[in-house]
């Protein structure tokens, strides 16, 4: 918990009261690999702080699975539209490794949101921050060929390369495993 404390003073310096206040509400869970911390069709009450492991959010299409996002240690990872519309999701949240997660519910969030006014910032900072992500994966998709599209991953997350089975990345760039095996072949 002391590494979510310091990525949430990083981004601005927490009160020691709603530092107090976030050792009692955070909770901890581990997921084993292959394990859900959410299925389509429920609801994200929680926003999750990954401690450690790899997690893969995807939705289904015409019952195939397409990988959306890959979510890693200190990265903050909900279902967006479910969790701030507290309505179902369209998507699923895998763990692809052991992983070990803090997190709040959605209520809870709300609560420190009206309690500490400094959280507003990080709040605000983090969403900024995917929200570029978002539109970053936008631009990928729509405008760069399957090369430059693995390059530009190669580039900002070369980690998740030798992490993520090449099916899921296969999805994740929307192409097949065979065109994924070119590539990297050229590399």
């Amino acid at each position: 918990m002391e590494n979510l404390i310091g990525y949430l003073q990083s981004i601005h310096p927490l009160s020691r009261v709603l530092q107090d206040h976030l050792f009692i509400v955070l909770k901890t869970k581990e997921l084993s690999r292959k394990e859900y911390l959410l299925k389509q069709g429920r609801v994200s009450k929680e926003i999750c702080f990954i401690e450690k492991g790899l997690l893969r959010c995807f939705y289904l299409k015409d019952d195939k699975e397409i990988c959306s996002w890959f979510m890693k240690e200190c990265d903050v990872i909900i279902s967006v539209e479910s969790f701030f519309t507290q309505q179902s999701s369209n998507e699923s949240i895998q763990a692809l490794e052991d992983c070990i997660i803090h997190y709040i519910t959605y209520d809870e969030l709300q609560h420190i949101y009206k309690t500490f006014p400094e959280f507003n910032f990080i709040g605000r900072v983090l969403t900024e921050q995917y929200y570029t992500l978002s539109e970053q994966r936008l631009y990928s998709i729509r405008m760069q060929r399957s090369f430059e599209r693995y390059d530009f991953l190669m580039e900002k997350h070369p980690e998740l390369i030798q992490r993520v089975p090449s099916k899921y990345l296969a999805s994740y760039l929307g192409i097949t495993e065979e065109t994924l095996s070119r590539i990297r072949s050229k590399v």
